[in-house]
């Protein structure tokens, strides 16, 4: 890695992965995707081929590789976990889709091998933290325009799932946003989560639970809904409205035209996560490549995906019991303060 150009290799060539090479390649001045791999060789060639990039054996070997200088994981959920512990003991940059692991163990171990580096070394994938909706709300908030918040409402709607879709991916692949970005938004850690039981939508394609209604107790005693419908809604849509002691925000929706004609007002909504995000996606890597540079990650970090993966276990823990479940976290590393 140079002054200028950082050599990226990307974990995972499916939609995600393709979406970040592309972003990467085209966006990003910064970065420069050398290597990539996925465990169906196929489209990894496809992919290396398409960005004039080499088609590595194994993730291990890109991760190893001395022309390599960060990586980014957008492979299945499961491999996440080793794949970053990889990249730490090799003390290199990389960004993580999320989840960061399946199990809060996996986190911790993470953390501990993050702060013997001395330095943070992972970003997640987190990108609501560089909307501009959510960005504004934030400096709203701290510039205390609305007073103390007190309460969250907010609602994550999905027009369909891919199959195989579960239950609990619900939380951990869904609403994981939410759990992360409220989070960011008041913060303070949850005190207490808890999943309530909701009329279920004769429109979801397969047998999970869908919708699924989550409740959330920060430490300071404010509280958050999240209404999560994962198939069968009218669009992809992202609510969010905060309220405080002396007024609410609420979540702009993105700047489209509005229409007007036969008596009626109307205007689009987005239907996949890509185009509805698509800004926050561009800045959120613009900006991991500038920390790079600068040795100072602004992301989201190690510590707030251990977070999020803590909350979604006593969620899932929660629908299973019926009850309140508290949220426990290990006390919070240097480098993440």
């Amino acid at each position: 890695m140079d002054n200028h150009t950082i050599r990226v290799g990307v974990i995972g060539c499916g939609a995600m992965g393709k979406e970040h090479v592309e972003r990467l390649t085209n966006v990003v001045p910064q970065t420069k995707v050398v290597a990539v791999y996925d465990y169906v060789q196929k489209i990894a060639q496809e992919v290396a081929e398409k960005y004039n990039a080499t088609s590595s054996d194994s993730g291990e070997a890109l991760i190893e590789s001395n022309d390599v200088d960060a990586v980014v994981i957008a492979s299945a959920d499961e491999t996440h976990a080793g794949y970053v512990k990889e990249c730490l003991k090799q003390n290199k940059y990389v960004f993580c889709e999320k989840p960061l692991a399946l199990t809060a163990k996996e986190c911790e171990e993470m953390m501990e091998l993050e702060a013997k580096q001395g330095h943070r070394l992972l970003q997640m994938g987190f990108n609501r933290r560089f909307d501009k909706g959510y960005i504004e709300m934030k400096k709203a908030i701290e510039d205390g325009e609305i007073g103390d918040p007190l309460m969250i409402h907010s609602a994550h709607r999905n027009i369909s799932q891919a199959s195989g879709f579960e239950t609990d991916y619900a939380i951990t692949r869904v609403a994981i946003h939410e759990i992360d970005i409220s989070r960011w938004l008041l913060g303070d850690e949850y005190e207490e989560v808890q999943v309530l039981k909701v009329k279920q939508s004769k429109r979801t394609s397969g047998d999970w639970l869908n919708p699924q209604l989550m409740m959330f107790t920060t430490k300071s005693g404010q509280r958050i809904d999240v209404e999560v419908q994962t198939d069968g809604a009218y669009a992809y849509d992202i609510r969010c409205q905060v309220i405080g002691e002396d007024g609410t925000l609420d979540l702009p929706d993105p700047a489209v035209v509005t229409k007007r004609k036969n008596q009626q007002v109307s205007y689009g909504l987005e239907d996949h996560w890509a185009s509805r995000f698509a800004d926050s996606y561009d800045e959120e890597f613009i900006e991991w490549s500038k920390g790079i540079l600068n040795d100072q990650l602004v992301g989201a970090s190690t510590w707030d995906g251990y977070a999020s993966c803590v909350t979604s276990d006593e969620l899932i823990q929660s629908r299973k019991t019926g009850q309140p479940e508290k949220v426990m976290m290990i006390e919070q590393a240097e480098i993440y303060k």
